[in-house]
């Protein structure tokens, strides 16, 4: 979970620094060489990465709770059956 949470921090970082980059080079306060000029598109690419790899997660963890959903169908249609057969 920590590993996550680094992550998390991380992006909002990144985030921060490409939106006060911005008001700085609107505002003409940075001039910048070209080079520099595309390092936000690093920044975004970095966080769509990032929105990538918590969407795997997110998928993971769905099909994790679609498999225990399936087993306890069975778990409860199997005792169903126990049940009419002892009652019988």
């Amino acid at each position: 979970m920590a590993k996550t949470k680094f992550w998390d921090i991380l992006a909002w970082i990144v985030l921060a620094g490409m939106v006060l980059w911005l008001i700085l080079k609107v505002t003409g306060v940075i001039n910048t060489p070209l080079l520099l000029e595309y390092s936000p598109y690093f920044g975004i690419a970095y966080l769509l990465g990032w929105n990538v790899h918590k969407l795997n997660n997110i998928s993971k963890n769905i099909d994790k709770l679609d498999k225990f959903k399936d087993a306890t169908i069975k778990e409860i249609h199997d005792l169903k059956l126990n049940c009419i057969k002892n009652h019988k």
